[in-house]
């Protein structure tokens, strides 16, 4: 890869890491000529469904518009860069799993709202507030109502972590039947045959 700084057509990778959950790979690259340090990220190029816009209208899926809309809501709140990526690549993940050609601009509204209720509440409710189209004060009561009667987002993590390791101990549980059942028929003694003479 060219060196950003020199434009040296070549450039060397001095490591490199799994990112974003394993769907992409972060790689240190240093230029030979001169000494300049950068980092790059790599992922698959996959094929993204259209959006199908209120309208009706389809159009290509376009990452930086739905960066551009959290961002919006998020703009002077105390959210790391590192957390909106990833509420980007969770949005795109699910995006990605529609089986259908287009998939609805309403559905992955709803996708974003998703992450920014986890984000931040402030950003939840800007977005909610252009994106539901909120008429009057009423309607951010009642979106704050039922926000707050929502479970906290460490309160869904820590649900998740509890389905996860359940899933989890089954599974282990499902392995280890079968060769417990082995074993316990290894471990029977020999039924005596009777001699015949």
């Amino acid at each position: 890869m060219q060196c950003p700084f020199c434009k040296t057509p070549d450039t060397r990778v001095i490591d490199s890491r799994l990112f974003e959950d394993g769907t992409q790979v972060r790689r240190r690259r240093e230029c030979p000529q001169c000494d300049a340090r950068f980092t790059t990220f790599e992922r698959a190029q996959l094929q993204m469904p259209y959006v199908l816009k209120r309208s009706g209208t389809p159009e290509p899926f376009d990452e930086d518009k739905l960066r551009r809309g959290i961002e919006h809501a998020i703009f002077k709140r105390p959210v790391l860069p590192e957390k909106v990526d990833h509420a980007i690549e969770n949005v795109m993940r699910r995006v990605r799993a529609v089986s259908e050609r287009e998939v609805p601009s309403m559905r992955i509204g709803e996708w974003v709202m998703d992450e920014l209720r986890d984000l931040d509440h402030v950003a939840y409710v800007r977005f909610a507030s252009i994106y539901r189209a909120f008429s009057d004060v009423n309607a951010f009561r009642e979106e704050i109502n039922r926000l707050e009667q929502l479970p906290t987002p460490e309160a869904r993590r820590s649900q998740m972590l509890l389905i996860e390791t359940d899933q989890a101990a089954a599974a282990a549980a499902a392995q280890t039947a079968p060769a417990q059942r082995l074993a316990a028929e290894h471990d029977k003694p020999a039924k005596a045959t009777k001699r015949v003479k």
